[in-house]
């Protein structure tokens, strides 16, 4: 960890010039109390810093949350080990199209059909909208009950993968999709509107916060903890379906023997250093000593179960990635198919050119990431992939 001065901790070895700057900007606001968290797999995001934990006391900058509220991962230790796949006689390509099959993929991709076990999802979803069920039916332009249980596209990913012992493991990666990004975006834009209201200058329209006790800020609370739920509930269904997809495929019911679901892109009441604060972690797990988390690196490479130390420099939380090194157009001009094929070695995937920006090279490496990290969690299992689905 480097103290980049009094109102920023940096934990990432690995950071460009632009997104310390854009760091800095962040915790220079006045609420920002007493430091923000830079997380070791830090990138440029839009209004904050991705892998940014940031404690503020009063209020809240949406941007400074996430688009993609509740954004997270799911994955099930299973009892099958790498032997069992060896077994059967049906190839892993198989398998990926079955589970491509099962769950829309990429943006904007819903289902045709509202399946039995996403129907009391949806119910529990409108029970808790409450009479804000119509706004969110309302900024969902395609209706946010057909969405559950997709995946959605960019780093988002549905993974088989083998731990240290060949155990085998079910991995996903995904948020609360268009919904979950038009509640953000509102309240980005209620928070711009109210910073114009009260002759609010601020260093960045990005920067924007919403005041606590205001009905503005109630209404953002209410929301993102909606889009939280439905973000967890989304995964749960694409897990459900993972599951059925795997077990008709190696002929035999899965019992899971470890189940962790954690989630990024939040704000949560916590109390650090003395005092009750806002924590916004945009792009960071909580870990909280002993808490299991899941923290995946770019498709390719290998993820990780971790359990956490409890930092309280850092505000007891961790990176949830590896972190972009490329954005994604430079990304897509700077490899080739045969850079992919040559990162993709022993992974079945869907070799398309519509990934090269999540070519493993465009982002960190993961295991440079989670040496940054070894004061903020624990490696319980080192995964490696062995089946990849992405959406593009």
């Amino acid at each position: 960890m480097k103290k980049i001065n009094n109102k920023l901790l940096n934990w990432a070895s690995i950071i460009e010039p632009n997104t310390q700057a854009q760091a800095e900007l962040t915790s220079s606001m006045p609420f920002v109390v007493p430091h923000l968290a830079l997380m070791p797999d830090a990138h440029l995001g839009k209004g904050a810093t991705v892998g940014s934990v940031i404690p503020t006391l009063g209020a809240i900058m949406p941007a400074a949350v996430g688009v993609d509220i509740g954004c997270g991962m799911i994955a099930i230790r299973t009892q099958f080990n790498a032997s069992d796949l060896g077994a059967n006689d049906k190839s892993l390509s198989v398998l990926r199209s079955s589970i491509e099959r099962s769950i829309p993929l990429s943006a904007g991709a819903y289902n045709r059909n509202i399946s039995e076990s996403a129907l009391p999802r949806i119910n529990e979803l409108v029970k808790l909208a409450g009479n804000r069920l119509d706004i969110y039916d309302a900024l969902c332009r395609t209706n946010w009950r057909r969405h559950l249980g997709t995946l959605g596209s960019g780093n988002h990913f549905i993974e088989v993968s083998l731990d240290e012992n060949d155990n085998v493991w079910l991995f996903l990666h995904s948020g609360s999709r268009g919904i979950g990004n038009s509640i953000a975006m509102r309240h980005i834009k209620i928070a711009q509107d109210l910073m114009k209201k009260w002759f609010i200058k601020l260093p960045g329209p990005d920067l924007s916060y919403l005041i606590e006790n205001t009905p503005e800020f109630d209404d953002y609370i209410t929301d993102l903890n909606w889009a939280q739920h439905f973000a967890l509930l989304n995964r749960e269904e694409m897990m459900d379906r993972v599951i059925k997809d795997f077990e008709h495929w190696i002929g035999a019911k899965v019992e899971e023997q470890e189940r962790i679901n954690c989630h990024h892109n939040f704000t949560q009441h916590e109390h650090h250093m003395g005092r009750d604060v806002w924590l916004s972690r945009k792009g960071a797990i909580q870990a909280d000593k002993g808490r299991p988390g899941l923290i995946p690196g770019s498709m390719g490479t290998a993820s990780y179960v971790v359990e956490g130390l409890g930092n309280p420099a850092a505000f007891n939380s961790s990176p949830h990635g590896a972190g972009r090194v490329f954005g994604r157009n430079d990304a897509k001009r700077r490899f080739t198919m045969d850079d992919m094929d040559k990162q993709m070695v022993g992974v079945e995937y869907n070799r398309s050119a519509a990934f090269l920006d999540e070519i493993p090279s465009a982002y960190k490496d993961i295991d440079v990431v989670m040496e940054d990290a070894k004061d903020l969690v624990e490696i319980k299992h080192t995964l490696r992939q062995i089946v990849n689905v992405k959406g593009d």
